[in-house]
């Protein structure tokens, strides 16, 4: 008699795997989540099928801490105005402790990886269009949530082209002001 699928087992596994690939990337093999995971390249495949599918398992994950992080940033609170909210949510989204996140789904688009996950790229776009409307709404801008998108997808490539990431607060400080004039100034890093 074979043995029975553990699920906690394969929660722990897909967590440690998650946890190296925002830190070091999708990789392109096994190998670096087998020895991330401390198991065998049989073990992963015995709980997830395929590479493949750990693969998707592994980015559905970091999406899903992605999302969860994220939306928190972004989500309207009743006591602040949203422009000082985005502008919060701004230097949390570039500053070091997002950045795996940045990374992971910029190499998932940049690569044929992304046949891993059919339109990730249309459903990573359009998550946040529901959370920035609801926030934007309450300072009567709820139809900029497109806007203030592609302005935030725009310099997220920008800095990552460059690294210039004081270029980058001036022109988001640009655009808080051009959603309300007396914005606050973005926090400091």
């Amino acid at each position: 008699m074979g043995r029975h699928p553990r699920p906690e087992i394969a929660e722990q596994l897909l967590e440690r795997c998650t946890d190296h690939a925002l830190e070091h990337g999708l990789p392109d093999r096994l190998e670096p989540l087998v020895q991330a995971t401390g198991t065998s390249a049989r073990m992963l495949l015995y709980h997830f099928g395929t590479r493949d599918a750990l693969l998707l398992a592994v980015l559905r994950q970091a999406r899903g801490r992605h999302l969860d992080r994220w939306g928190g940033l972004l989500r309207l609170r009743p006591d602040e105005h949203y422009a000082t909210t985005l502008g919060r949510a701004w230097v949390s989204m570039t500053g070091p402790d997002e950045a795996p996140f940045l990374r992971m789904f910029s190499q998932l688009r940049q690569q044929s990886e992304q046949s891993l996950w059919p339109g990730f790229t249309r459903q990573a776009t359009t998550d946040w269009l529901g959370p920035l409307e609801a926030g934007l709404a309450s300072i009567d801008r709820a139809g900029s949530a497109t806007l203030v998108l592609a302005v935030i997808r725009g310099l997220f490539m920008d800095v990552e082209a460059t690294g210039d990431l004081d270029r980058a607060d001036a022109a988001f400080t640009e655009l808080l002001r051009a959603l309300d004039p007396a914005a606050a100034p973005l926090p400091l890093r």
